[in-house]
């Protein structure tokens, strides 16, 4: 029995059906529920499956609970493994002591995912490494977006697409060993970066993943259009250049979306490496089929022929670097106009520092967000924004110290 929040699951395991002989049963909570509804079985054990999932959000809270084996410890031995990973998704599935608890198959850095149609009639270069350079700093960004303001585009979707970029080029964790909330300068003058694509009218203020927003994707949308059904026949319609994106960003949401502009796109950097989302798994400890639920994680993360299976797939960007590779040099993307995007990738993930993931993460980010957009929404001044939240993470959580407390 396996638990997970999507459906991504469902192939690999009528994979291992098949290749293993095993029954397998998927049962799919929703990302919003899962937590809340898993947490009781696997604390009580009663209906608990025999393999479960977490997402990155809240996959360090979970290490450290007594719901995932040990997988450092006989009969699974998963240390052995350390130097076949990419480095920070390995991490992230240890406890604070230092045992792997859940494994991954994947690595999810982002890039900037633009059109280069665009790209060419702007500034007359569509090159990512040219693209790139315009988008390495904040304060090219938006040089960046006042041409395509110019030329009577929009430079992103949403405001909130800027916000991968907020830890800066010396990314911090939320909250540091002392427990202490970390609010660096990057954050603070992030905010002002992002009030000024509002202020700038740089966006088309399409939000992320309304029906607006993947429209953007394909073609021209109405300015500001909320969470309405997009309208084609909309009068005051805005192309949007590039969205910001990790790697199954590009093939589950770009590429679905992307209409008649498939094979003119182009994969670049922004201001600073990020990742976004990914899925780990691991084998329940009070699991009854140990020996079965060790097999199928040993296959989604360890197992080369269904790997590399797997990538062929579904282009999937792995965290097992034996099939990367093997790969890498042959992994071009006729949508991507025949660019190799397991280089870029892989280059930004080697500069992910799993370090800045906390167990906090979840709801600080909760908090931020909503903060931060009622500072854009002009509802705050930029001191009582801040103030705000750190009042609200206080109140969520009071084990931690503010600047307040000061």
């Amino acid at each position: 029995k396996v638990w997970s929040f999507t459906d991504e699951l469902k192939k690999p395991l009528e994979y291992f059906e098949e290749h293993y002989g095993i029954e397998t049963e998927l049962t799919i909570i929703p990302t919003a529920d899962y937590p809340t509804k898993a947490q009781p079985a696997l604390e009580s054990g009663v209906g608990a499956p025999d393999v479960f999932t977490a997402e990155i959000a809240w996959v360090k809270q979970w290490t450290d609970l007594p719901y995932w084996d040990n997988l450092s410890e006989d009969p699974y031995n998963a240390d052995e493994w350390a130097d076949d990973f990419v480095p920070y998704v390995y991490e992230l599935g240890k406890d604070e002591n230092g045992n792997v608890k859940a494994l991954s198959w994947q690595t999810t850095p982002g890039g900037f995912i633009y059109k280069r149609w665009i790209a060419r009639e702007v500034w007359g270069n569509d090159d990512p490494e040219f693209v790139g350079e315009k988008l390495s700093t904040l304060e090219g960004l938006f040089e960046a977006a006042e041409d395509m303001k110019q030329a009577g585009y929009k430079i992103l979707p949403d405001e909130g697409a800027l916000r991968w970029f907020s830890h800066g080029g010396n990314p911090q964790p939320w909250v540091n060993e002392k427990d202490e909330l970390v609010f660096t300068e990057a954050k603070k003058e992030f905010m002002d970066y992002q009030k000024k694509l509002r202020d700038n009218a740089y966006t088309a203020m399409a939000p992320e993943w309304s029906p607006a927003w993947f429209a953007s994707i394909g073609g021209p949308v109405a300015y500001n259009a909320g969470w309405d059904e997009a309208d084609p026949d909309a009068e005051n319609k805005v192309e949007v250049f590039g969205f910001v994106m990790p790697t199954w960003g590009l093939h589950y949401v770009i590429k679905p979306n992307a209409g008649d502009g498939a094979s003119d796109w182009g994969l670049t950097n922004g201001p600073s490496p990020y990742f976004w989302g990914g899925t780990w798994l691991g084998v329940y400890s009070g699991s009854e089929n140990k020996g079965a639920a060790w097999e199928f994680v040993k296959m989604m993360t360890h197992d080369e022929e269904f790997l590399n299976w797997w990538y062929e797939e579904t282009g999937d960007l792995l965290s097992y670097k034996p099939i990367t590779e093997k790969v890498k040099d042959s992994a071009v993307d006729e949508f991507l106009n025949g660019q190799n995007y397991f280089d870029f990738f892989l280059e930004e993930a080697e500069k992910i520092d799993s370090g800045i993931i906390t167990k906090y993460d979840q709801g600080i980010d909760a908090i931020w967000d909503d903060i931060i957009t009622r500072f854009i929404d002009g509802e705050l001044s930029k001191d009582d924004a801040i103030n705000e939240f750190y009042k609200q993470v206080k109140n969520a959580y009071p084990e931690i110290t503010t600047p307040l407390d000061k």
